[in-house]
């Protein structure tokens, strides 16, 4: 392990040069203080977790000190934002500090965001505030605990620095990380803007980075195109089945990596709701759960567009086809899991919609429920269950269709394992990151800090921790999360 002044730093991005990035330096906040770190996210940088508590750790990361090998860049992209295309977007409060080499041969990104003004600000004045960056170091570690593909996040820093929203809040930084930051958008900005060379540089940057097996293909870039919707198609599916909602899914906040990245007003769904909504400024529901998969199709569309001056028009519609039969796979593998089904049948996929169509009618607990499930016997478990819905007879009618779906795979001792091994037990809910944000407003980090660590082990049941892994409260089903940062 290292200390914070042994990194290797590589910037390939930055090497790319002007057309690419813009050299910016962070502009430090005041008073710097650590609110939280993940020692996980820490490890992917080699660094011993004791190095957080150091004193040159919240200077690093609020801005005050900086690595003599790093190359702070603001990048620029553009991308579709609720539909519409905006030219110019890029990094408007964050600023990839550099990349960093590690032990294993790894790189990555380290990216801090709430750094401070950039060209890219346009309007706003390049801070992020502690509320949206303590959501997003829990989001982000949270679902990597829980298996679904995404950007980490090493530290959040707090700071005296005012700030205006709706009203007046402290500056934070969050640091990020990532194999890679770039985004569909950074294809888009050089197709719309009719920059071929630079279209060029960048894919064969992406390709020889990121997709290295793609270059002994007939076709390097259609075979990175369908390598980015395979990506993508699996993690809709794992949001899909856990019951995440992005919020803000424009192609500037998609990765190429298939990654979830760019937190905003993200939420696990607490009562299953398929029309839900947990952007409060999203007034037309384009980013609702039950749009992200149609949503993400045409994300991909929007990625197409602007390789085809790479690859077959034909080419690219045929791989976009793949997009959904590959989501469903995977989405049906999941649920399966989830549901204990050893081996799939054709009637699954009515099984399961039919059981999400009842917990919708009665506002059922959707992950609660699942795990409940996995708790006793399933005839035991599904009797228990039964009072969380208004239609028993339905339900009724549900649960003699999945006991016999189960007895038709026989006696499996291992059932309550294997179900509790891919249902959390504890997840993000929005409630309980506004418990922690409150406090830490008020300069206690303790229960941030506790969320985290619980959140860093989902499906083992921790003993003294129960109130986390409660239904809501009925204040609690109804925050509302805007994209102000």
């Amino acid at each position: 392990m290292k200390a914070l002044d042994e990194l290797t730093f590589d910037n390939r991005f930055a090497r790319l040069g002007d057309a690419f990035s813009t050299s910016v330096l962070p502009d430090p906040i005041d008073n710097p203080r650590l609110v939280v770190a993940s020692d996980g996210a820490m490890a992917l940088l080699d660094l011993e977790p004791t190095e957080a508590h150091s004193p040159v750790f919240a200077q690093l990361f609020s801005g005050h000190k900086l690595w003599a090998e790093a190359q702070p860049r603001a990048m620029v992209y553009s991308g579709h934002q609720f539909g519409g295309y905006s030219p110019r977007l890029g990094d408007g409060r964050g600023l990839l500090l550099g990349e960093v080499y590690n032990d294993a041969g790894e790189h990555w990104d380290l990216h801090l965001k709430g750094a401070g003004l950039t060209p890219y600000s346009r309007m706003g004045d390049g801070r992020a505030v502690l509320r949206s960056s303590i959501r997003e170091f829990l989001a982000s570690e949270a679902l990597h605990a829980l298996g679904i593909p995404t950007s980490r996040a090493l530290c959040v820093i707090g700071s005296d620095t005012p700030v205006w929203r709706e009203t007046q809040e402290r500056a934070a930084m969050v640091l990020r990380l990532a194999p890679s930051h770039i985004r569909f958008g950074h294809f888009e900005y050089f197709y719309y803007t009719k920059q071929p060379e630079q279209a060029k540089v960048l894919g064969e940057h992406v390709l020889a980075m990121h997709f290295p097996e793609c270059l002994e293909q007939p076709e390097p870039y259609l075979a990175m195109f369908r390598a980015i919707v395979e990506r993508n198609a699996e993690l809709i599916a794992k949001w899909q089945a856990y019951g995440f909602c992005h919020g803000v899914m424009n192609t500037d906040n998609m990765s190429i990596l298939g990654i979830t990245f760019d937190f905003g007003p993200f939420a696990f769904l607490d009562d299953f709701d398929a029309n839900f909504i947990c952007n409060h400024s999203d007034d037309q529901g384009r980013y609702s759960f039950s749009n992200q998969v149609p949503i993400a199709h045409w994300n991909l569309s929007a990625l197409a567009q602007a390789l085809t001056p790479f690859i077959n028009v034909q080419a690219l519609r045929e791989t976009l086809e793949l997009f959904l039969p590959l989501y469903e796979a995977h989405y049906l593998d999941l649920m399966r899991r989830r549901l204990g089904l050893a081996q799939g049948e054709d009637s699954d996929k009515a099984l399961i919609e039919d059981l999400l169509r009842l917990m919708q009618n009665s506002s059922v607990d959707y992950n609660l429920f699942l795990r409940r499930l996995g708790d006793q016997p399933a005839a035991q478990a599904v009797a228990t269950l039964r009072d969380d819905f208004i239609d028993r007879d339905g339900f009724d009618h549900w649960s003699a269709r999945y006991l016999q779906r189960l007895a038709v795979q026989g006696d499996d001792p291992e059932r309550t394992a294997r179900m509790h091994a891919v249902n959390p037990l504890y997840l993000l809910r929005n409630y309980l990151a506004q418990n922690a944000i409150d406090a830490a407003q008020q300069g206690d980090y303790e229960e941030v800090r506790r969320l985290h660590n619980v959140l860093t082990r989902p499906f083992d049941e921790q003993p003294g921790m129960q109130a986390y892994a409660q239904r809501p409260p009925e204040w609690g089903k109804h925050l509302e999360i805007s994209c102000s940062s």
